[in-house]
């Protein structure tokens, strides 16, 4: 994101090629964290004390839906180098 924000396209990004040896450790780290986020809008039950705020009902169905909604697209996007070549 910061090289977007400098104004360096995705033409000069495709070249980028450093970070390439570590997008197995990427792609493990962003599951990990997609299987937390689930795990905290489906497993966990939230606990409310007394004196606490808890999240109505519909801000939970509200995550939920959005959660739905990035799962999709950034999973596509982890697994794009394994159908990129048929492209071409």
């Amino acid at each position: 994101m910061l090289l977007v924000a400098l104004g360096l396209g995705g033409a000069w990004g495709s070249h980028l090629t450093a970070l390439r040896p570590f997008q197995p450790l990427f792609v493990a780290v962003s599951i990990a964290f997609f299987a937390v986020a689930f795990r905290r809008l489906y497993a966990q039950s939230e606990k409310c004390t007394a004196g606490e705020a808890c999240a109505a009902p519909s801000v939970r169905h509200r995550q939920r839906v959005i959660f739905w909604v990035v799962v999709p697209a950034a999973l596509a996007l982890i697994s794009f180098p394994l159908y990129a070549p048929l492209f071409y």
